[in-house]
C-alpha cells in the first residue's frame, strides 16, 4: 500500500500551486496565506506562539514575517510586559485580503471533493480530523518540555473549510 504521507504531501504541494495561481495578482506568496489566517484569527501572538500554532520552525517564521512586514501585512512590536518577546499583529492590509484567502481555501477544498458524495466528504473530514488530532498530539508531547509556550492548539480551527 502506498504511503499515506505521500498522498498528503502531494495534496499539500498541489494546494501551494493552487494558492500561487490565485495569489499571483497580489504581493502574497502561497506560503504566507497561513500567516494571514493565523494572525487575523489571533492578533498579537508572539513569534514563538505563531511558530507553534502553524507548526513551522522559528527561523522560517522569522523569514516569512520579515517579508510580510516589508509588504505591509504585519507589524511586529516588542511586548510591554516582556521586552524579550516580539508580538505580531496583522495590519489593515492583512484584514483586507483575509476574505480572499479564506475564499481560495474554500475553493480548493471544493475542487478536491467535487466528485465526492456529501457522505464521502463528511467521512473524509472526519478521518482527516482524526489524523490531524493524532499528528498534533505527537507535536504537543514533543514540545511539552519547552517552558516558553505550551499553548499548542487544534490547527483545524485556523483554516475552516466552511469559512
Amino acid at each position: 500500500m502506498p504511503s499515506l504521507m505521500r498522498y498528503i504531501n502531494i495534496i499539500s504541494r498541489c494546494g501551494i500551486l493552487w494558492r500561487g495561481d490565485k495569489l499571483k495578482e497580489s504581493d502574497l506568496n502561497p506560503g504566507q496565506a497561513v500567516y494571514i489566517l493565523a494572525l487575523c484569527h489571533t492578533p498579537g501572538l508572539s513569534q514563538e506562539q505563531l511558530a507553534r500554532r502553524i507548526y513551522i520552525n522559528k527561523s522560517n517564521v522569522t523569514r516569512h514575517l520579515t517579508a510580510l512586514e516589508r509588504t505591509g501585512y504585519v507589524e511586529r512590536r516588542q511586548s510591554e510586559t516582556d521586552r524579550r518577546v516580539t508580538l505580531v499583529y496583522p495590519t489593515e492590509k492583512a484584514y483586507a485580503i483575509l476574505p480572499y484567502v479564506r475564499q481560495i481555501t474554500r475553493e480548493w477544498n471544493t475542487y478536491l471533493t467535487e466528485e465526492f458524495t456529501e457522505e464521502e466528504t463528511a467521512q473524509l473530514y472526519t478521518l482527516m480530523a482524526r489524523l490531524c488530532d493524532r499528528a498534533t498530539a505527537y507535536a504537543k508531547r514533543k514540545l511539552e518540555d519547552d517552558p516558553a509556550d505550551n499553548a499548542l492548539h487544534d490547527v483545524r480551527g485556523e483554516v475552516n473549510p466552511t469559512e
